[in-house]
């Protein structure tokens, strides 16, 4: 197997986009739909876990039936389906809707999204893989872009514990568009998404049955700046559209377009989450917190463009550390190929 990058196999195509674009839409209503729950008594991780859940429901029929007659694939790459659980499912939307319940949607969003400047620095830090030029510079405009976001310079209260939320849902997201670029697992996008879900709703509803995670709900009518609804709605809205639709056209897009254009259209989310809050909650950004958005985006943009060359020779090693090694299988020399196919079997 070749050992190009995700984004060298896979065409960019209008499905990719428009199924980009489709996840991002259905992600960024999320956090507004959440807010209203919360709002009205629920716990945020009441919220996330129903759904997760629901999502898990709806797809993990679909998702077997994607591999039937091929099981195995379930179990070769269970370290896969693990890490896509606990980290772009489970931590990332935990995260994030402990956020949202202390910030602005907005604001929650725009901190997950600085994920590429985390990715670039960590790479900087424990690789020594040192930034170009327009890495420090769009990390410079993101961060200038976040004190503004944040209104540090008016004065305003800022919330540590919503603020570091929003950066843990961060790692998340990174880990979400690394894995589900990967289409060397041989995992059917929907088998890949309804396994994540299902390890996620399974930790959460043990997390609670232990009582280490508060499962608090209310059956009172969620009020939005639209009108009021009853509960259920935003329930099943967040498990249909925000979860299963989300997940599944996300992880699709991404194989068909790479991780780096996959989440280039992702920031789209972002518009989509302030324009949902605007309308469902009211939250307008003041005139300082859209300028600081803009500079965060831009600022996100031109560290991607910076990472171009950084990763096309190092994205492999990045897909080592976040997918099983039994994924990204070496060409066997003359000399491993005489010793028949028991020793490669045992390497995956």
């Amino acid at each position: 197997m070749s050992n190009e990058t995700p984004d060298a196999l896979v065409k960019s195509t209008p499905t990719g986009l428009l199924l980009a674009i489709t996840s991002a839409l259905s992600f960024g209503l999320s956090g507004s739909l959440a807010r209203g729950l919360i709002d009205s008594g629920w716990s945020p991780t009441a919220a996330v876990a129903l759904r997760v859940t629901i999502a898990a429901v709806i797809l993990i029929g679909p998702g077997l039936w994607a591999v039937r007659g091929r099981t195995t694939l379930l179990v070769t790459n269970a370290k896969t389906i693990v890490l896509y659980g606990l980290l772009a499912v489970a931590g990332a939307q935990m995260l994030y809707f402990l956020a949202v319940a202390r910030l602005d949607v907005g604001v929650a969003l725009l901190l997950e999204y600085t994920a590429p400047v985390a990715v670039v620095l960590w790479m900087w830090a424990a690789r020594g893989q040192r930034p170009g030029p327009l890495t420090f510079i769009g990390a410079g405009v993101a961060g200038v872009g976040l004190v503004l976001l944040l209104d540090v310079l008016g004065g305003a209260h800022i919330d540590l514990v919503g603020v570091l939320c929003a950066l843990g849902a961060m790692v998340g997201a990174a880990a979400y568009f690394v894995i589900s670029a990967d289409e060397s697992s041989g995992l059917p996008p929907i088998t890949l998404a309804a396994g994540g879900l299902v390890l996620a709703a399974l930790g959460f509803w043990i997390a609670a049955a232990i009582g280490v995670m508060p499962m608090d709900t209310s059956t009172t009518p969620v009020s939005f700046a639209t009108g009021t609804v009853a509960w259920w709605v935003p329930v099943l809205a967040l498990g249909v559209v925000t979860a299963a639709l989300a997940y599944v056209t996300g992880i699709a897009a991404a194989r068909h377009l790479g991780s780096r254009l996959a989440s280039f259209v992702a920031l789209s989310e972002v518009a989509a989450g302030l324009g949902f809050a605007w309308v469902l909650l009211d939250q307008q950004p003041a005139p300082v917190q859209l300028l600081g958005a803009a500079l965060v985006l831009a600022g996100v943009v031109v560290v991607k463009l910076g990472e171009r060359d950084v990763l096309s020779t190092e994205i492999d090693d990045l897909l080592v550390d976040v997918v099983p090694r039994e994924h990204h299988p070496v060409q066997p020399s003359s000399a491993d190929t005489n010793r028949g196919q028991g020793c490669q079997s045992a390497s995956g």
